[in-house]
C-alpha cells in the first residue's frame, strides 16, 4: 500500500511548441495552456491601492473636499456696508459744497469718481436736492452775475461756461433773462473795449479794429454789440460819466490815437 509520502504528482507535459511564461508582477509562474490572451494576470500594486471614488480619489483629482466648499448662505465680508457708503457719499458732497457752488451734474460725476455705486449716488443727490443744497437755478443766477461783472463775459460766453458746468439750458436761459437785458450787454462790452483800446496804440486803425473785435467776440459778445463798441472805443466816442461796470470812461475826443 502506498503512503502519502510515496504519492508524487505527475510531471507537467507541455504541448508541442509551447513554453512557460514568467509574469514579472506575479509571485509565481503562469502557464500558457492554449492562447496567451487567456492568461489572467494578477492585479498590479497600483490597481490594488488606487481608489476610484471617495474623498481620497477626489483629492487626487484636485477637487475641493465637501467640507472646504464655500457656503452660499454665509455673508460676503467684501461687500460694502450700505449705511457706511451712504455716510461716505454725504461727507464727500458736503466737503465739495463747502468749497464752491456745485451743479447736479458735477456732484454726480464727483461721487461716481469715488467708487460709490450708482444707487448710493442717486439717493445722495435726492437728499441734497430736497434740502436745497443742490440748486442749478440758483447756481446759474450766481454764475451769470459773476461771469459778467468779474470776467466781463457776454451772453454766449456765459452760456458756454454754464454748459461746461453741466447746468441745463432752461436754467441758463432763465438766469440770463432775469439778470440782464440788451442795454446792459452793450454797456458792458463798451466798457471792456475802452479799457482794451489803449493797449493797441502801436497798430494802425484797421489792425487795432480787427484785434479789438476778436478780443470782444472771444468773450462772448454778439457781432452787432462788438461793432458798436469797437467804433466808439477806437474813435474816442465813449460816453462821459461813470459806470457800474468799471472806472470813468474817457470824454469824447480823448480816446487813443492810432496811426
Amino acid at each position: 500500500m502506498t503512503g502519502p509520502d510515496d504519492e508524487k504528482l505527475a510531471p507537467v507535459t507541455y504541448l508541442f511548441g509551447e513554453k512557460p511564461v514568467v509574469d514579472e508582477r506575479a509571485d509565481s509562474w503562469a502557464v500558457l495552456i492554449a492562447d496567451k490572451d487567456d492568461v489572467v494576470e494578477p492585479a498590479s500594486a497600483e490597481t490594488r491601492t488606487t481608489p476610484s471614488s471617495g474623498p481620497v480619489f477626489r483629492a487626487l483629482q484636485g477637487e475641493v473636499p465637501d467640507d472646504d466648499e464655500p457656503d452660499d448662505d454665509e455673508p460676503d465680508d467684501d461687500l460694502p456696508d450700505p449705511e457706511a457708503e451712504a455716510d461716505r457719499a454725504h461727507n464727500v458732497a458736503l466737503h465739495a459744497l463747502a468749497r464752491r457752488g456745485v451743479s447736479v451734474a458735477e456732484m454726480r460725476k464727483l461721487l461716481l469718481s469715488r467708487d460709490l455705486d450708482e444707487n448710493t449716488v442717486e439717493v445722495e443727490l435726492e437728499r441734497l436736492l430736497a434740502v436745497d443744497l443742490l440748486d442749478d437755478g440758483a447756481l446759474a443766477d450766481t454764475l451769470v452775475r459773476s461771469l459778467q461783472e468779474r470776467k466781463g463775459l457776454g451772453r454766449s460766453g456765459v452760456t458756454a461756461e454754464l454748459r461746461r458746468r453741466g447746468i441745463e439750458q432752461e436754467a441758463i436761459t432763465l438766469a440770463l433773462e432775469t439778470d440782464d437785458d440788451g442795454d446792459d450787454e452793450a454797456a458792458r462790452c463798451l466798457e471792456i473795449a475802452l479799457k482794451r483800446a489803449p493797449q493797441l496804440r502801436s497798430y494802425d486803425n484797421e489792425t487795432a479794429k480787427r484785434r479789438l473785435s476778436g478780443f470782444l467776440m472771444r468773450r462772448g459778445y454778439s457781432g452787432q454789440v462788438v461793432s458798436a463798441a469797437v467804433k466808439q472805443a477806437l474813435e474816442g466816442g465813449g460816453s462821459t460819466g461813470s459806470s457800474r461796470f468799471g472806472p470813468k470812461t474817457p470824454r469824447s475826443g480823448a480816446g487813443p490815437r492810432f496811426r
